[in-house]
């Protein structure tokens, strides 16, 4: 990195501490104390409620939406600018829904293909969690696509809805990795492993895999396929049959999913809000949804970002760090 941009970094870094300390003393002195801290509070959670309709504080609706590929990046802190899905601020909306007994009621907005096998299941243990301590409804609104993971977390709703548009099924498990050994051969390239046992390196790319490799992988997929249909027979009320016959990784719309059994009806989060409030007699609950907060550490993070700037080399570091990942079992469909 070059002196001039280590300046550049410097010089942000203070301007956006002093205007902190500015701001807060002069909310301090204009404010009260209480009010000073709730704020602080809300900016440090890194989300706040935002009101979509106007209506009681002692019944509220909850819109969640889980948008992008279900994996954890670990990538929570408040000190870097976040976009796409993030597991852990999405995890901490719904334990706050599980804590608020001012909400009576959740609508789910669902557009992704899928992703992680266990944060699939964090997201799916949270559902059920507020369903039966809270007893209250949970409705799913699927956008463009709830495929895979996107339907395993929705599968427990009290009602799925659909755009006749949307892709979802694709039920199973998938895990893969790319075995280049024919092509490391070709260009004279030799691998020296060494390993503590004769499966240390299951899934190697140096090698091909083995019968006996392939058939321990492949109990361990039919274990997760099996819980994944075990939640929809569950949810859905529907025979492990019946699951079965569409449980074979296939995508469907909208209508064919109704037709399975997959969803309920059509419409958008305007009408699965307007059926949860006449469903439930909630006619009058405030609707929110929770938004990035506008705080300091939001700030630094796009102030870095452009910084930093977008080049090559930094393109290539984040792929390379984004891209190193054993293979793992994961609900996805789609480009991996």
């Amino acid at each position: 990195m070059t002196m001039k941009r280590w300046i550049a970094i410097i010089v942000a870094a203070a301007l956006i501490f002093v205007s902190v300390g500015v701001n807060s003393l002069s909310y301090i002195f204009t404010r009260n104390i209480n009010g000073f801290f709730e704020e602080m509070m809300a900016m440090s959670s890194g989300y706040s409620e935002t009101v979509i309709e106007e209506g009681s504080n002692r019944e509220k609706i909850a819109v969640l939406t889980l948008d992008g590929i279900i994996q954890d990046t670990g990538s929570a802190s408040p000190f870097v600018a976040r976009s796409g899905y993030n597991h852990q601020f999405f995890m901490n909306q719904l334990n706050d829904v599980l804590e608020d007994d001012s909400v009576k009621g959740v609508v789910l907005r669902v557009n992704t293909p899928g992703g992680g096998v266990v944060e699939s299941a964090d997201i799916y243990d949270a559902i059920r969690a507020i369903q039966v301590e809270k007893d209250i409804p949970l409705y799913v609104s699927m956008g463009g696509m709830a495929a895979s993971g996107g339907y395993y977390v929705s599968a427990p709703a009290d009602k799925i809805f659909v755009n006749p548009e949307t892709i979802t099924g694709s039920i199973g498990v998938i895990m893969e990795s790319v075995n280049y050994a024919k092509l490391a051969e070709k260009y004279g390239i030799d691998f020296n492993t060494i390993k503590t046992g004769p499966y240390k390196d299951i899934m190697s790319g140096s090698r091909e895999m083995r019968d006996d490799e392939r058939a321990m992988l492949q109990e361990m997929i039919n274990d997760s396929y099996e819980r994944f249909v075990d939640i929809i027979v569950e949810g859905r009320g529907m025979s492990e049959a019946d699951v079965k016959k569409v449980a074979d990784g296939r995508i469907m719309n909208g209508r064919q999913a109704i037709e399975a059994g997959l969803a309920d009806a059509s419409g958008k989060t305007g009408d699965v809000i307007a059926a949860l409030k006449e469903d439930f007699d909630l006619q009058n609950a405030t609707v929110f949804e929770y938004t990035a907060s506008d705080s300091w550490a939001s700030v630094f993070g796009v102030k870095a970002g452009n910084l930093f700037g977008s080049n090559i080399e930094s393109e290539l570091i984040g792929k390379l760090l984004s891209d190193y990942n054993a293979p793992r079992m994961m609900y996805l469909y789609g480009e991996r």
